[in-house]
């Protein structure tokens, strides 16, 4: 599948890099592929995944099959913007959260509720396939769950049961093997909500090598 990862800090480097080895046609979008080529953080990364090119934001949906937004929630929606139509019938997989730190730590959610960053996302590219995964951990586990040493959750949400299915096949291949569909869109609410407890969690861990595991009780084991 060709790929296209907006952004190329932490986590856009670590889905990035996995979907590469795993064998995909990566892309990764940035404002200035120049100067992030110069960074000494991206060279050391992309010497070790030479196939994969860097693009400007403008030019990361022209080819691709699947969108992945590995950006910051705050700068998310702006960046989308810059990438406009090449989203058109691109599924957009949503791995953002919108975390605001305007106001210290921990960060408080600019948007909940009653709405969501994905929601946002898909009202200002209306023609795009969004579906939210992934923002319930951190990027090591993101790509390597089976780190974790035994099998944890992950959700997913979008109105487009296609564009799921799609997202839910790259779960799998990634080694996510408890996934649940929450629904349309608009459950993402939930999903990005999370976050708050997952920052004290990983306060209280002193790290955020950790997920979450639903555990069905006997009358919800089919489900």
């Amino acid at each position: 599948m060709d790929i296209s990862v907006l952004g190329t800090g932490a986590v856009g480097r670590a889905v990035a890099g996995r979907l590469d080895d795993l064998g995909h046609h990566v892309t990764m979008a940035t404002r200035d592929p120049e100067a992030t080529s110069g960074r000494e953080d991206h060279a050391g990364w992309a010497a070790a995944h030479p196939g994969v090119r860097l693009v400007a934001f403008a030019d990361a949906g022209a080819d691709a099959d699947l969108v992945v937004n590995a950006l910051g929630g705050d700068v998310a929606e702006g960046v989308l913007a810059e990438v406009g139509e090449g989203l058109a019938g691109r599924v957009l997989l949503d791995i953002s959260n919108p975390l605001d730190h305007s106001q210290g730590f921990p960060p408080r959610l600019f948007v909940k509720d009653d709405d969501s960053l994905a929601e946002r996302i898909q009202r200002a590219h209306a023609e795009a396939r969004v579906v939210k995964a992934l923002n319930t951990m951190n990027s090591a586990v993101m790509v390597d769950p089976a780190r974790l040493g035994e099998e944890t959750t992950v959700f997913v949400s979008g109105d487009d049961q296609h564009a799921k299915a799609t997202v839910v096949g790259l779960l799998r291949e990634l080694g996510h093997t408890d996934v649940i569909d929450l629904g349309g869109l608009e459950t993402a609410r939930g999903a990005e909500m999370f976050l708050p407890l997952w920052v004290r969690t990983a306060l209280a861990l002193g790290g955020s090598d950790f997920n979450i595991k639903v555990v069905r009780g006997p009358s919800l084991l089919d489900a």
